[in-house]
């Protein structure tokens, strides 16, 4: 590997890194600030179905969580899924992540039920999951493939989550998120391969 590739790659590195950690931050932050200061009155700016302003919940529910375990037990996931979808490119990213948030944030708004409040990372999660473990077979390149393998065998059993479960957790953010993942990995697909 040249030097000015060992640059490259070190510059993308810390690119990576800067934008996970702008996200953990502000997930964090928000979480602290709702905690001592707001008193979870935060938590009313996330998806609230069927109700028009819980539509601006969509921009703002992946960045709240119901308490520290909820942040905690997501922050983790979030990092490693996050940084394997910039793997191939960095921009990966922001097309997946702004895909989950509208499919993600408009399926739970639809379909969840009125009244509830849905927050939380984990649509991000999803949409990251769904891209990645369909990525190999839409873009069919050893790669993508090999990716795809890997993360169904480290966080497969994750999709179970997409089903109803237990009262509190949002399955609909879960499902909708996976979709938007899904639609991000055969859109990015057909761009990469119309410009072979």
């Amino acid at each position: 590997m040249s030097h000015h590739q060992h640059n490259d790659i070190s510059r993308e590195m810390k690119t990576q890194a800067k934008i996970l950690g702008g996200f953990v931050a502000v997930f964090w932050l928000s979480e602290l600030l709702d905690l001592f200061v707001f008193h979870g009155s935060l938590n009313q700016f996330g998806i609230i179905p069927h109700n028009i302003i819980g539509l601006r919940g969509i921009l703002f529910a992946p960045f709240l969580h119901g308490n520290l375990a909820h942040l905690i037990g997501n922050t983790i996931p979030f990092i490693v899924l996050g940084w394997l979808v910039m793997l191939q490119e960095t921009s990966d990213f922001w097309i997946v992540t702004a895909l989950t948030m509208v499919i993600g944030g408009l399926g739970t708004w639809l379909f969840g039920a009125p009244g509830s409040v849905h927050i939380g990372a984990s649509i991000l999660i999803f949409g990251y999951l769904g891209f990645l473990l369909l990525r190999g077979y839409f873009q069919r390149n050893f790669a993508s493939i090999l990716l795809s393998i890997v993360v169904g065998f480290f966080y497969g059993r994750l999709v179970f989550g997409v089903l109803p479960s237990d009262r509190g957790i949002s399955w609909q953010g879960h499902l909708f998120g996976f979709l938007g993942g899904i639609l991000a990995a055969k859109l990015i697909a057909n761009e990469k391969r119309s410009y072979r």
